[in-house]
């Protein structure tokens, strides 16, 4: 059986963030006490495993932040095997007749 947590987020230690996992929100202390900064801990809706913690981190605020979303997705490779997949930006230019004919035919299909 795996641990469950009621609270997450993300701190800094040393330059590096991580997730963290924690059962209340006293870790906030801990944390602060041991040099973590940019401590964002947040109390879940129900408890979760390591798994479905990160998971849900990526549905939440935090995961705007380009330097916790580095965070949570490392540690969703870690805990779920999930892989960050980037599109390489196509230079293409739109043909501008497929879009005005996709245009209207999304608008036929919605009436």
């Amino acid at each position: 059986m795996s641990d469950l947590f009621k609270v997450a987020g993300v701190s800094t230690l040393n330059g590096e963030v991580k997730v963290r996992f924690a059962n209340d929100m006293t870790r906030v202390k801990v944390l602060a006490k041991n040099g973590h900064t940019d401590i964002e801990l947040m109390e879940l809706l129900e408890s979760m495993d390591k798994p479905a913690v990160v998971t849900f981190l990526k549905t939440t605020e935090l995961y705007a932040n380009p330097v916790f979303q580095a965070a949570i997705d490392a540690a969703d490779e870690k805990y779920n095997g999930s892989t960050v997949v980037k599109v390489a930006k196509s230079n293409a230019k739109p043909n501008m007749e497929n879009l005005k004919a996709r245009a209207i035919a999304e608008l036929a299909t919605a009436e």
